[in-house]
């Protein structure tokens, strides 16, 4: 917990009357030892010594305090790109860690980014963002809106990189029993979810809200979470970690489907094998019927395989999803052979069978019923069923964090909302959350998503209304802040804000941390559109 915070001055340049005032206690008879928070529609009131039911405010000596300090983005010297610098626990700023490498120098506008982790929010809507910062970046007058958002609307949407069966699309995804989330598509090796969003958190019941707001937070967090899948499977996922689907974790994402596999490697196994099935649940593919065969003129073979057939060697639904070969529900792959032409096929016929990922595979010889019989895989084939897993990049789970930024976030920046959203649209506003890159959609209003591996560590929070607390900082030039209509009067520089802390009696700490986590990001503050 940081040190109590001294009470902040109002900006410079504004009066007591317009500077914002704690509201009074809605409980007239609170105890004299509580102090009520207004940071969120909860308004708890909180006993000294302890903590509001968010965690992140408590009532020390009277004084509410924000219990986590802001987190600062500093920028390496040798690059554009941004970085957290590990810090050490015993520094001399202000009884804040200072970073081991540091020389003292706080105030350089091209080094420090205020990020909106910790920063405080902005409840009631109508109040000026905690921190409303001004420096000078290459020549340009700049200023960064930086807030803590509350978000309702808001989802997570997970990317499996796995060709394992979990569960149908729209089939419900559960956590503790509770609907979380929901299975959506199926993209090139890799199966979507989306998880949470404002009906989970809100429209159902209680428990529904509470665990889904836990799933949401550990996620976004970094941290591992374990989810069931109606009609499907059991999984354990963690951002930047390989999915564990029933209990076997994932090591390859696929090179492509069937056919695709046929395509690529077909000139490589051309003269080694007579013929050729990539298993796949998607789009099963043979080499003699494929394009590429007929272009290097392969004998036909007389295979005849299960399942629709799509254009010539591409077979859809050989077999029921699964998670044994290709992510179907097979472990013998001759099951998907109905059998051969013996008008055409041969005893001593060549055949390979192997997995989109290269990870089954098993080499058959005709006898003369022409019959396969599993014999040795010959050392260049080997080789070539070892290049498919080579091309095979590292399973891992990626989560996107998904929200609509209204309400309190726009309102923080300008008393005329729709002037943020247009100059973000005309690029003019550079959005970050906790100074990683976000992508803001198209179409109407603020619909941001960031990776949350990009994102330092801890980033999110919640609000037991249930809500998702993410930081979110607006960066521009100062005279586009100005024509949006904002708020100039709370524009304090990079180095008062450094020396006090937001500018509210929130209880926005004074107290600052640099951490590790958002390596390799650009810089808020350097790249297109805000020098562009």
């Amino acid at each position: 917990m940081s040190e109590p915070i001294e009470t902040a001055s109002p900006p410079q340049g504004s009066s007591e009357a317009t500077f914002l005032e704690r509201a009074k206690p809605r409980n007239e008879r609170m105890s004299a030892s509580k102090i009520e928070c207004n940071a969120c529609p909860v308004l708890c009131q909180i006993t000294e010594g302890r903590s509001g039911a968010c965690d992140r405010y408590a009532n020390v000596d009277g004084v509410l305090v924000r219990v986590d300090p802001v987190v600062l983005l500093r920028r390496k010297l040798d690059s554009d790109d941004a970085a957290l610098v590990p810090f050490a626990p015993n520094g001399d700023d202000g009884g804040a860690p200072a970073p081991l490498d540091w020389d003292g120098d706080l105030v350089r506008a091209d080094e420090v980014f205020v990020t909106g982790i910790g920063s405080s929010t902005t409840y009631p809507d109508y109040k000026p963002a905690p921190f409303i910062v001004s420096s000078q970046v290459e020549g340009v007058d700049m200023v960064t809106v930086v807030t803590e958002g509350i978000f309702s609307y808001c989802s997570l949407k997970v990317k499996i990189d796995t060709d394992r069966y979990l569960g149908p699309e729209q089939a419900s995804v559960r956590c503790k029993g509770e609907v979380v989330g929901h299975v959506t598509t199926i993209e090139y090796g890799s199966q979507m979810l989306s998880l949470g969003g404002v009906h989970h958190l809100t429209g159902g019941s209680k428990k529904e809200g509470r665990v889904t707001l836990d799933v949401m937070q550990t996620l976004g967090n970094k941290q591992a979470v374990e989810l069931e899948i109606d009609g499907g499977a059991r999984i354990v996922v963690q951002a930047g970690r390989p999915p564990v689907v029933n209990g076997v974790e994932e090591h390859r994402m696929r090179v492509g489907c069937g056919s695709a596999a046929i395509g690529i490697f077909a000139k490589q196994l051309y003269g080694k094998v007579d013929e050729v099935v990539v298993v796949d649940d998607h789009i099963t593919g043979v080499l003699t019927e494929h394009q590429a065969g007929r272009c290097l003129a392969t004998r036909d073979s007389g295979i005849r395989i299960k399942g629709r057939k799509s254009t010539p060697g591409r077979y859809f639904q050989v077999a029921n999803p699964g998670t044994g070969w290709g992510g179907t529900d097979i472990s013998d792959p001759l099951s998907i052979i109905e059998g051969w032409d013996d008008k055409v096929a041969w005893p001593g016929l060549r055949l390979l069978m192997t997995s989109t990922t290269g990870e089954h595979a098993a080499w058959y010889v005709l006898d003369e019923a022409l019959v396969p019989r599993e014999a040795p895989m010959p050392p260049e084939v080997a080789a070539v069923v070892a290049r498919i897993g080579e091309n095979c990049e590292p399973s891992i789970t990626s989560v996107m964090f998904l929200a609509g930024a209204g309400g309190s976030l726009r309102a923080g920046v300008t008393e005329n909302p729709v002037l943020l959203t247009r100059s973000i649209k005309n690029m003019l506003v550079n959005v970050t959350m906790g100074g990683a890159p976000a992508y803001v959609w198209p179409g109407g209003g603020i619909t941001v998503m960031a990776d949350v591996l990009r994102m330092p560590d801890h980033s999110f929070g919640t609000v037991p209304t249930p809500a998702i607390v993410a930081p979110i900082e607006f960066s521009m030039r100062l005279d586009d802040y100005q024509a949006l209509g904002g708020h100039m009067d709370y524009v304090r520089s990079l180095e008062e804000v450094l020396r006090s802390g937001a500018w509210h009696r929130d209880g926005a700490p004074t107290g600052r941390r640099w951490a590790r986590g958002g390596e390799g990001n650009p810089w808020p503050l350097g790249r297109p559109p805000m020098l562009g």
